[in-house]
């Protein structure tokens, strides 16, 4: 038995070591740009990550509240956002339609294979991971209740 809880704990310990820091992965952006995610989580700045669907209505919700605060939280903290659309392939099509017309300003990625999902494991969108300048993840959290975002930015100032 103290074998059996040992291996569990050292399981435990390896899955969490796993998701520590962002993979080094490559995805295409909107306009099929290839894009190194670790790359972009290793700027310096604080950088958000926010795992979405098309089809997801809070996922669209937190995009959007996050929207109409994102020029100041630059402006105060330097943060970047990138948003990954797990829409599988056929529904790609509408992920760029639909971030032109939220006039978002992030750095919108396609994960129609779910490679970076499945990394980070991710179950369910939306999902938000708060990333220091090094590509370590401090913090992420599932769904979304409006107003969270107040929260969110506590966070951020936390590792500016």
């Amino acid at each position: 038995m103290k074998k059996l809880l040992l291996s569990l704990f050292s399981l435990f310990f390896i899955v969490q070591l796993t998701i520590a820091q962002v993979p080094d992965l490559t995805l295409r952006d909107i306009n099929g740009k290839a894009v190194n995610v670790q790359k972009l989580c290793t700027s310096g700045k604080p950088t958000i990550i926010s795992f979405f669907a098309t089809w997801c209505k809070p996922c669209l919700r937190e995009l959007n509240a996050i929207a109409d605060i994102y020029d100041d939280w630059q402006d105060a903290i330097g943060v970047q956002l990138i948003a990954v659309s797990i829409d599988r392939a056929q529904d790609v099509e509408k992920v760029k339609p639909l971030v032109y017309g939220n006039n978002w300003d992030y750095v919108v990625l396609l994960d129609a294979a779910n490679d970076l999902m499945r990394q980070m494991q991710v179950q369910t969108v939306p999902h938000l991971f708060v990333i220091d300048g090094n590509g370590k993840i401090i913090e992420q959290h599932n769904g979304y209740t409006d107003g969270e975002e107040s929260n969110l930015y506590k966070t951020l100032l936390k590792i500016k």
